[in-house]
């Protein structure tokens, strides 16, 4: 290739971006390659200071937002991310929350406008490798969902990438994980594991070792502080860490160049 390669990952909200795809930003930062985040909300429906809840007294969304952008630029910062490009939308929450029903919430907004917006960036940065989550949005947030609907919508648009890839958690592996950490009397607290959680095996394309990366990938997400209560990940000890955090899967949707059917890299068949 005579020209820097891009890799354009769509997310919902601040934090987002470490868990599924910390590595291969931080990987592919290394490596030269132009990584792009798209931020799609402001993550206005997290926790405030002090652990304060939506809808608690006390919860303000002007100074959740402004926290959560700030935490959102130093965990761009650890990872090498090169180009960041926030969206704006209002947070729309988890499934069943007041949010959900506000016109302004980014699950509301009229897909074209959105769109059009993520492919106007397409336009720009020219992704080679563009990433999200799959039509599920992996574990049905609406954020999520519509995150994944204004990409699809984007690259159908412009037919700019090469490759496009979903997010995948490997089902019989977080099974086993957390069967292991319950063994050992590991505490969640309210999490419980869904038996349907994550993708199954066979249909993961794409199996990514980030291992050289863990301690960034960590680093980013206790950047996100404000978020702590939910990211129960911390509270796992290290092996189980290093387990988790170590890995990237991804279902490959096409490619427009050949590649092998398994691969252990976003970029083969582009290099």
């Amino acid at each position: 290739m005579d020209r820097q390669l891009t890799l354009m990952a769509v997310h919902a909200h601040p934090d987002d971006e470490v868990l599924s795809t910390g590595g291969v930003l931080a990987s592919a930062s290394t490596e030269g390659i132009r990584t792009v985040l798209v931020t799609c909300t402001n993550g206005e429906q997290g926790d405030g200071p002090g652990g304060i809840k939506p809808g608690d007294p006390g919860h303000d969304e002007a100074s959740v937002r402004a926290l959560r952008l700030e935490e959102l630029r130093e965990s761009v910062a650890l990872l090498g991310i090169s180009d960041v490009e926030l969206l704006g939308y209002n947070d729309s929450g988890m499934v069943g929350w007041a949010g959900n029903e506000r016109p302004d919430a980014f699950a509301n907004v009229p897909l074209d406008q959105a769109a059009d917006r993520l492919a106007a960036l397409m336009e720009r940065y020219r992704p080679d490798v563009v990433v999200t989550y799959d039509e599920n949005g992996n574990y049905g947030h609406p954020d999520h969902i519509q995150a994944h609907r204004i990409t699809v919508a984007a690259i159908e648009r412009t037919g700019i990438p090469a490759k496009f890839y979903h997010t995948a958690i490997p089902r019989a592996g977080m099974t086993e994980l957390f069967q292991q950490l319950r063994e050992t009397g590991a505490d969640f607290g309210d999490f419980e594991l869904p038996e349907d959680f994550g993708t199954p095996d066979e249909l993961i394309t794409t199996f990514v070792d980030v291992s050289p990366y863990v301690v960034r990938k960590r680093k980013a997400l206790e950047a996100h502080a404000s978020q702590g209560d939910n990211i129960f990940m911390l509270r796992m000890p290290e092996d189980a860490q290093q387990q988790m955090f170590g890995r990237e899967c991804f279902i490959r949707q096409f490619s427009t160049v050949p590649v092998p059917e398994q691969e252990d890299d976003l970029f083969a068949g582009l290099r």
